[in-house]
C-alpha cells in the first residue's frame, strides 16, 4: 500500500487537521444511555442539564468523537501497532448538539523504540475546537507505529489498514 503512513512520516512539528465531526443531541443520548447515563447527558430537560445549560456530551464521548476523527484523518491508513495509554485528557468545555467539531493532531516527539527493532514511539497532542474557536478537549498521548523498513519486510501485514479504510 503506497499511501501507508510510517514512522518516519511524523516528525516533530507535523499537524494532521482532524474533522469536521458534527455532534447531535441523538448521539450524545445514545452514547450517555450505554456508557454514562448522567442526567445531564441524557435529558436536556433535567435539573442537572438546566444546570449546566442544556444537554451536554460525556467526556468519554468527545474523546470518542476524537478517535473517529483520527481514525478519518490519517489513523486508518497509518502502520499504527497501538498505543500504550494517554498522559493526559482535559475536557474543557463541554460539547453540545450541534457543535461542530474540528481540531489538530501535533507531533510532540518521535523516537525509534529502544526495545523493538522496526517500531517508532510518538507523541501527540490533541486538540479539539468547537465551531466558535473554543478548545473543548486537550489530550497528550503516544502510539508505536512501524517504520518504513519494517512495513517494506512484513510486506501486507499492514494490508489491513487499507481495507479499515475502504469501511469508511
Amino acid at each position: 500500500m503506497q499511501d501507508l503512513l510510517t514512522f518516519e512520516d511524523f516528525p516533530v512539528g507535523a499537524v494532521f487537521p482532524l474533522g469536521p465531526y458534527e455532534v447531535t443531541a441523538e448521539a450524545i443520548i445514545e452514547f450517555a444511555a450505554e456508557f454514562d447515563p448522567q442526567p445531564f447527558h441524557l435529558d436536556p430537560e433535567s435539573e442537572q442539564a438546566q444546570a449546566v445549560g442544556g444537554l451536554i456530551a460525556s467526556g468519554w464521548h468527545s474523546s470518542a468523537i476524537l478517535m473517529r476523527m483520527m481514525c478519518d484523518a490519517y489513523l486508518l491508513r497509518t502502520a499504527s501497532e497501538g498505543s500504550s495509554g494517554l498522559d493526559e485528557v482535559r475536557w474543557l468545555k463541554p460539547v453540545r448538539p450541534g457543535d461542530v467539531l474540528t481540531g489538530t493532531s501535533t507531533v510532540l516527539e518521535a523516537r525509534l523504540s529502544r526495545s523493538t527493532p522496526g517500531r517508532g514511539i510518538v507523541s501527540h497532542r490533541y486538540d479539539v475546537q468547537n465551531q466558535n474557536g473554543e478548545t473543548v478537549l486537550s489530550v497528550s498521548g503516544s502510539g508505536m507505529i512501524a517504520t518504513a523498513a519494517a512495513v517494506a519486510e512484513r510486506g501486507p501485514a499492514h494490508e489491513r489498514s487499507e481495507r479499515n479504510t475502504q469501511l469508511l
